[in-house]
């Protein structure tokens, strides 16, 4: 069983929610924690894992032999994000631009093009605390895609699946996030009682019901703003499957590196009803 955790906005809580929620499935079951937000990663501040694993991940961007060229320009007909142009006598590559297609190699009629990795990140996994097997992508700093490296992440992973695998999502409601969720069986979606909150959260339930994922809520900060949050839960059917209230305890434990469960352990019997619904509701 795949859960994806998500929200609109960063800084909602979702790690918070992600790695206390891997810590009491895996008293339970088998379970991998994979770490997507790839330009900030941080759920291994809360897990610890020994990250002995290591994977350079790239794509393949056309590099032109212009003493082979003979300027036809199929290679910029064909590239449907242009990345590459023919002006005149000239090539221009844009690796910014370049999705790693390869469409450009294949049209060549004079074989100038030839393919060279573009490192865009690399993932790193292992063992962490509580048996939780673990892993994450940092994406290389200036690089502006996101998508191959959670794409890559979500497939690396040892021969024998676990039980559960809990993804970390990235924040907000673009490409990133939606690569990330594909696929899952549940989205848990955290955010927070404020107009701001209510804005994302509609954001990501559009994506989750667009890939028909089922999804439920978890409110944090509960007790600030207002109960917009709670309305459009109910008005759309969406379970609201745990509630943190705002305190400064639980804030002061979080940016200590605390898991929630472990700081505030009369949260423990709330995580395991919410993981038991989950189940519940994928098995239906």
């Amino acid at each position: 069983m795949r859960i994806v955790v998500a929200s609109g906005k960063g800084g909602t809580g979702k790690t918070t929610i992600a790695t206390s929620l891997a810590l009491i499935a895996s008293e339970q079951e088998s379970v991998r924690l994979m770490d997507c937000d790839v330009e900030a990663p941080n759920a291994r501040l809360f897990l610890d894992p020994s990250l002995d694993s290591h994977k350079v991940v790239g794509i393949l961007i056309p590099q032109v032999d212009e003493s082979l060229c003979n300027y036809c320009g199929k290679c910029a007909q064909v590239c449907q994000f242009h990345a590459i142009a023919v002006i005149g006598k000239k090539i221009l590559v844009f690796p910014e631009l370049c999705h790693g297609c390869g469409s450009c190699t294949l049209v060549c009629p004079e074989r100038a093009i030839t393919e060279h990795l573009n490192v865009l990140g690399v993932l790193e996994r292992g063992q962490a605390v509580h048996d939780i097997e673990f892993a994450q992508g940092t994406m290389k700093i200036g690089e502006p895609m996101a998508v191959p490296i959670i794409r890559e992440l979500k497939k690396w992973a040892p021969v024998v699946l676990p039980t559960i695998e809990i993804r970390d999502a990235p924040p907000g409601a673009s490409c990133p996030v939606v690569e990330t969720i594909r696929g899952a069986d549940f989205a848990l979606l955290v955010t927070e009682p404020t107009p701001f909150g209510l804005h994302d959260l509609k954001q990501v339930v559009a994506i989750a019901r667009e890939l028909g994922i089922p999804a439920g809520v978890v409110i944090n900060r509960d007790g600030i703003g207002d109960n917009a949050v709670e309305l459009y839960c109910s008005e759309n059917n969406l379970p609201i499957l745990m509630r943190i209230p705002m305190e400064r305890r639980i804030a002061v434990a979080i940016a200590s590196g605390e898991l929630l469960v472990e700081a505030a352990p009369e949260f423990r019997q709330a995580f395991q009803d919410m993981y038991e619904s989950i189940t519940t509701e994928v098995k239906i």
